[in-house]
């Protein structure tokens, strides 16, 4: 990007934050505003996607320290000034913008020195031009910021255990010939995308890379499933656990197990939480949810049938489908 792109480009205004926001909220605007704007999000729409690019351009300046300091420092020295190529009829030029930079005069016609912009080899006075002139301020030079374009996003995917998926994993991506370390977070969701900043294809002239979106395929477990930030599992329990209580020993994804009390009268499907037992991310630690299923035995000693069958006349004035009956008639 040169510096008279800078110079007609309102960063912040295409933020919507003010001149002194600090990093993190200029994070936060840019983040909102490429995830409305992501090409993703919306498919086939030109004027979606150039946004999109003008939002990436503006925060690859003002999150850069550097970057910020000399575009808010060109952005001051213009001064709101417009710029023409004559400077008459009391409308500042370039000419006494830059002239004013290094001592000159001010308007046409002033005493101070002037200083010449033109074109690369224009003439034989050896002057640079405007692009030149910026391209000094801000490191460059001549016009090497001319052919700068940011680098493409591009794609990749990986395949992860749900032990790795669900604690967070470490993978090496082969990209384009090279390879790219990625940090894949903790609970990452079977098909999530994770976007990698900056290890996309890399830019021309100087521009930033492009991204790297990963899309992370998860294998499922055999015990475990994943709920955001919770474990989930199913527990087979026995009736008389069921029915007059107890302590039971579950696992957990670290390979351990912890003890859960089952209360008396549980009912299958009840779901027990067993707090901080669940993923640790960033953000939250997660629970373990365990969902009780009573097992019925297959097979009956002669033994366990009389004590079942004393049961259910011991339990016969208690009609167990009363409150279905009820509800169906509403």
């Amino acid at each position: 990007m040169t510096g008279q792109d800078w110079l007609e480009k309102d960063f912040y205004g295409v933020l919507g934050v003010p001149k002194d926001a600090d990093a993190a909220t200029i994070k936060k605007a840019y983040r909102k505003l490429a995830r409305s704007m992501h090409p993703d999000h919306n498919p086939g729409d030109a004027v979606a996607e150039a946004k999109f690019k003008e939002i990436g351009e503006a925060y690859a300046v003002l999150s850069d320290a550097e970057q910020r300091g000399q575009y808010d420092q060109l952005r001051a020295m213009a001064g709101g000034a417009r710029f023409t190529s004559g400077g008459r009829g009391g409308t500042a030029g370039f000419d006494d913008l830059f002239g004013s930079m290094f001592g000159g005069g001010g308007a046409a016609g002033g005493a101070g020195p002037r200083v010449r912009y033109s074109t690369p080899g224009a003439g034989s006075g050896g002057a640079g031009g405007f692009e030149d002139l910026l391209g000094g301020l801000f490191g460059g030079g001549g016009y090497g910021g001319r052919g700068a374009q940011q680098g493409v996003d591009l794609a990749a995917s990986t395949t992860l255990p749900f032990r790795q998926a669900a604690t967070g994993s470490t993978v090496q991506l082969g990209v384009e010939g090279r390879t790219v370390t990625a940090r894949i977070p903790p609970g990452v969701r079977d098909g999530q995308k994770i976007r990698l900043r900056g290890k996309g294809r890399p830019g021309q002239g100087g521009a930033p890379a492009g991204d790297l979106v990963v899309t992370v395929n998860v294998t499922p477990h055999p015990v475990f499933t994943l709920d955001g930030a919770d474990l989930r599992l199913t527990v087979p329990v026995a009736f008389d656990e069921a029915a007059l209580g107890a302590t039971i020993e579950v696992p957990t994804l670290e390979g351990g197990t912890v003890r859960v009390k089952v209360p008396e009268g549980t009912p299958s499907g009840r779901t027990l939480r067993v707090k901080g037992k669940g993923v640790t991310t960033a953000k939250t630690a997660g629970d373990l949810l365990v969902t009780v299923q009573i097992v019925v035995p297959q097979r009956l000693t002669g033994a366990a049938r009389e004590a079942v069958q004393a049961f259910g006349i011991a339990t016969s004035g208690e009609n167990v489908r009363a409150d279905l009956m009820d509800a169906a008639k509403k």
